[in-house]
């Protein structure tokens, strides 16, 4: 699937088990594509007038957390278009906008990137209602970026350990974890892949072997 002309699809499209964010600009038949592998509602939406909706927020089935680089038209337009079913929140007070690169979450826990001052911990605990841990991986505070995951699995860049796959799997409980890559062999998988435990998007630069990957972990 391509974004905008290229694969990171990842970076445009954030999603949960119930709805999909995509931006304004995005052609017809990519929200068609969301809402049919995804089965989802798909809100058209922007967070500090970019499409990089990946990027700038984390979502759950229960929250939603923008970077604090969103309007407040956007998050009153987010609001309005979720209506009482989720909570929608802004990271106020952290310099680090691009908080889908910095928390890798599904319905059950978060890991958080240390980059993220411990008192933005209870606002993501209590936004998306989960256990929150922070960690790297492989050495990397990039840990959105480098990892998805859904209520089923969690797959995690190659440059991650055994170790942390394990913590992944025990904080987000998922029944499955692994390693893999996405359009030919990126590490920040995110980038490319949008998924719940219904199914999945991946750039069109993605091999069958990485899809196959992609499969197996996620399910």
């Amino acid at each position: 699937m391509y974004a905008f002309g290229n694969p990171n699809i990842g970076v445009y499209v954030a999603a949960s088990e119930d709805f999909a964010l995509v931006p304004p600009e995005a052609p017809d038949k990519l929200e068609q594509a969301i809402k049919r592998n995804l089965s989802v509602e798909v809100l058209r939406a922007s967070i500090g007038s970019s499409p990089l909706l990946g990027v700038f927020c984390v979502m759950n089935s229960k929250g939603v957390l923008l970077g604090n680089i969103a309007r407040e038209e956007e998050v009153e337009r987010i609001k309005r278009g979720l209506g009482d079913r989720v909570v929608v929140e802004v990271l106020e007070g952290v310099k680090e906008n691009a908080i889908g690169n910095m928390v890798l979450a599904n319905d059950k826990g978060a890991l958080v990137s240390p980059l993220l001052p411990k008192e933005a911990l209870r606002v993501i605990a209590d936004a998306l209602d989960v256990e929150v841990v922070q960690t790297t991986l492989g050495g990397s505070t990039l840990v959105g970026a480098l990892g998805v995951a859904t209520n089923k699995g969690v797959l995690l860049s190659p440059i991650a350990s055994e170790e942390e796959v394990n913590l992944a799997v025990s904080v987000l409980k998922t029944a499955k974890g692994g390693f893999g890559t996405v359009n030919r062999g990126s590490i920040f998988v995110r980038s490319g892949i949008v998924a719940n435990s219904k199914g999945a998007l991946v750039g069109f630069e993605t091999t069958g072997v990485e899809l196959m990957r992609i499969q197996a972990v996620l399910g």
